[in-house]
């Protein structure tokens, strides 16, 4: 059919189609013609259907200039913030809205030239009563936009993991990189880490976090770097990739959120190659039974913490060889305070950039780290270990 999809006269019958494929439409259309095709959108979908689109953001794709060229090269975050944010109330006063499955960049070539900025997005319809679980956590509670910037504060611009850029050089020396190697980041976070390695190995990164505030973040960063960097939404615990994919999986205080690590371990074992490593550091606890306080935090976190030994024990029993597990927490306790002392010293410019009540939070959490990590309740570990 021959159509204008911002017309009141295009008529498709409601919860009618299993699938929406839209392929660099919505850069042409106005911000309220955007959100007014979004509703009409989930309207058509059904229940359990699916949403995909591309689009060109911040930039046009290669270097054709034009003239009087209406196209709206907007941040991914607009996409994400109005597919998010629409609910629609059927005849029967049941609310569905969208559930984002992915989100990647997709890396594509342009005269040889990699071009970051083509986005894809995937969405699922689904009743509001649904628990959209974990990634709703990360997005809403612990990962807010907010919530980043301060952390980004803290450790320096495009971390959000201990130490920063100093821990992730250290690490990252571990991993004996080459040009032309695969890393998979899990938990990556707004990217810093992922930049480092692509930029100084000349190695090729795919970055996966559930948090889409984070891979927004990071996406945003991408542009404009000359390397090879993709991001993507994505929940480890569920996603799949062919045996043998990667030279190298590497993580960052990340891991602690995954219940199973078993499971996971296995399946990083499975994708990598023979010879892969992985290095992971991660919060970890002593051994035996928390203080009900500690049990009370790593409750209210959602954590599934494991002593040093036994998250070493867990890699060689998915298949890992020569396995190193550290106990980092001084090296963590050092850091902290490092960190809590440039914060301080930077109160005005903190509170001026955020707030007070943001500068307490802050504060007020890098202390209670310290007590914790100091009385030898909360430690952070360093695992290497190698697939023969």
């Amino acid at each position: 059919m021959c159509a204008d999809v911002t017309s009141d006269g295009l008529t498709i019958t409601p919860g009618s189609v299993d699938l929406i494929f839209s392929n660099w439409l919505l850069m042409y259309l106005s911000n309220d013609e955007v959100k007014s095709l979004v509703e009409k959108m989930v309207k058509w979908l059904r229940v359990g259907g699916y949403i995909f689109f591309r689009e060109s953001c911040f930039h046009q794709s290669g270097d054709c200039k034009r003239k009087n060229n209406p196209t709206h090269y907007r941040e991914p975050r607009f996409y994400t913030k109005i597919f998010k944010e629409c609910a629609i109330l059927d005849a029967s006063g049941n609310t569905s809205e969208l559930s984002l499955i992915n989100c990647k960049c997709i890396g594509a070539y342009v005269r040889n030239k990699k071009n970051q900025n083509q986005i894809c997005w995937l969405w699922q319809k689904v009743c509001s009563s649904d628990d959209k679980g974990f990634q709703q956590f990360l997005d809403n509670v612990q990962y807010k936009t907010n919530g980043i910037l301060r952390y980004e504060r803290v450790f320096g611009e495009g971390f959000v993991s201990t130490g920063g850029i100093e821990t992730t050089k250290e690490f990252i020396a571990k991993m004996h990189l080459k040009p032309g190697q695969k890393v998979l980041d899990v938990g990556c976070g707004i990217g810093g880490g992922d930049f480092y390695m692509a930029e100084n190995f000349d190695v090729e990164v795919i970055g996966i976090d559930l948090s889409i505030n984070m891979v927004s973040f990071a996406l945003e960063r991408a542009i404009g770097r000359k390397c090879s960097v993709e991001f993507e939404v994505a929940d480890c615990t569920t996603k799949e990739y062919p045996d043998n994919s990667f030279d190298v999986i590497y993580s960052r205080d990340t891991i602690l959120h995954i219940q199973d690590k078993p499971v996971l371990f296995k399946k990083f074992f499975k994708w990598l190659k023979p010879g892969g490593m992985v290095l992971v550091s991660d919060y970890c606890k002593c051994a035996g039974p928390p203080s009900i306080k500690f049990a009370e935090y790593i409750k209210q976190r959602g954590y599934d913490l494991h002593d040093v030994e036994a998250y070493g024990q867990m890699l060689k029993e998915a298949g890992f060889s020569d396995v190193v597990a550290e106990d980092r927490t001084g090296q963590f306790l050092k850091v902290l305070k490092r960190e809590l002392d440039v914060i301080e010293k930077e109160k005005d410019d903190f509170i001026r950039d955020f707030s007070e009540e943001d500068y307490d939070d802050i504060v007020d959490g890098w202390k209670a780290k310290l007590v914790r990590s100091s009385s030898g309740e909360q430690r952070w570990g360093l695992f290497i270990a190698k697939k023969n």
